[in-house]
């Protein structure tokens, strides 16, 4: 059984798709490509898976660091070979994907349709491949350049694009919005009004983290053009928790620090028509990763919070198996691909922000939710209104 349904005789461009739309592709003649690996692969023996706002001094006895021994995953892997980085990530369609990673030196291939995943003797750049798919069937798989540089993965006579999943130069993922934000988006935001709740809640007690810990930095996307949407939403750089989410980031920066580390934020608490701004904005394959307004967001509750790691060494932030607000599979906390060690930086985030009461949200392995966010209310308060005295602006 082929493929894909549709398949393209002419090669001078070599089949590469960005979008999702992808398509097969008959090889004429190998001779006509660039760079072209082989690779003979064999079965894996590993398993297959596819406000009131106060800012005090930092809280003196609140960041008593536990020990770090259990948010550690394992020992730490080495890098694989920068040669190998541009091969690894996501090929082919919503149909039909295949994902290449590398793990404890060597590459692989996970067959998403078969549920399959293939060891590669030798790294991609330098290899192709034989995938058993049944018993008397082998596929050939070719890694290989074309003449402007994309990337393709070629499974016999059908060649897979690399997906660059909206993922700029830059390293920010970008989505082209159903409107433009400043074309009625944001007025129609600002004016409309959170969902009511009932309930006894906590009083909002927020705290600015950029004042902490030096060692906590903050790169706050939606303040910059440097975000998904592509233009800023927030009109001041800030980061704000309630109190008690704000102590548990704090102990766990003082985790973080002995190994190595520190924590970078890209967004914490968000007035709600910020949340109905994405939402809006949002076409509807990437609404999964967006919250919806209609019901809040734990954002909006000053009880969330976007990061990563940093290096304090260099104050470059550490690599994982996909970006920040990536609208991908490479966003689940869970996905497969990548490197050993970016999945290892990975779990050492999740294991510790798990350790002081933070759960990974299931689409993103930057999110975390604080335990007590069912506590406190939606909050619509823009950051200029947050202040040194800002208790009536929160009522």
């Amino acid at each position: 059984m082929p493929l894909v349904q549709s398949v393209r005789r002419s090669c001078s461009f070599f089949c590469f798709f960005r979008s999702e739309n992808a398509h097969g592709c008959n090889l004429i003649s190998t001779a006509e490509r660039q760079t072209k690996v082989s690779v003979e692969l064999r079965p894996s023996s590993r398993t297959a898976c596819i406000v009131a706002l106060t800012i005090l001094v930092p809280f003196a006895g609140a960041a008593r660091a536990q020990s770090t021994n259990s948010i550690v995953p394992g020992p730490k892997p080495a890098d694989a070979p920068s040669g190998w980085k541009i091969w690894i990530g996501e090929y082919g369609s919503k149909e039909i994907t295949f994902t290449v990673g590398e793990s404890e030196g060597h590459g692989f291939i996970i067959d998403k349709v078969a549920g399959k995943k293939w060891d590669l003797p030798s790294p991609p750049v330098e290899t192709a491949a034989q995938v058993e798919r049944s018993s008397t069937r082998f596929v050939v798989v070719h890694f290989w350049r074309d003449p402007v540089g994309r990337l393709d993965l070629c499974t016999n006579d059908l060649c897979w694009g690399k997906n660059a999943y909206g993922v700029d130069d830059q390293n920010v993922a970008r989505v082209k919005p159903v409107r433009a934000i400043d074309d009625g988006l944001r007025a129609e935001a600002l004016a409309a009004t959170p969902p009511k709740e009932t309930g006894n809640f906590r009083k909002p007690d927020l705290v600015e983290l950029g004042l902490l810990d030096p060692g906590i930095r903050l790169d706050i996307r939606y303040a910059t053009a440097n975000d998904f949407l592509g233009t800023p939403v927030y009109s001041q750089a800030r980061a704000f928790l309630q109190r008690p989410a704000a102590e548990a980031l704090l102990r766990v920066q003082q985790k973080l620090k002995p190994l190595g580390y520190g924590l970078l934020i890209h967004d914490a608490y968000r007035p709600w028509y910020v949340t109905k701004l994405f939402w809006d904005a949002t076409p509807p394959e990437g609404k999964i990763f967006v919250a919806d307004p209609a019901q809040g967001s734990r954002h909006n509750r000053g009880c969330a919070a976007d990061l990563t790691l940093y290096d304090p060494a260099t104050g470059k932030p550490i690599e994982m198996p996909g970006t920040y607000d990536e609208m991908s599979p490479r966003s689940f906390p869970d996905y497969p691909g990548g490197t050993s060690l970016q999945r290892w930086h990975r779990d050492l985030l999740r294991r510790a922000m798990e350790s002081e009461g933070f759960t990974v949200y299931e689409a993103e392995w930057w999110h975390f939710d604080y335990k007590d966010w069912k506590e406190y209310p939606l909050l619509n308060v823009p950051f200029e209104k947050l202040g040194l005295d800002a208790a009536e602006a929160t009522h």
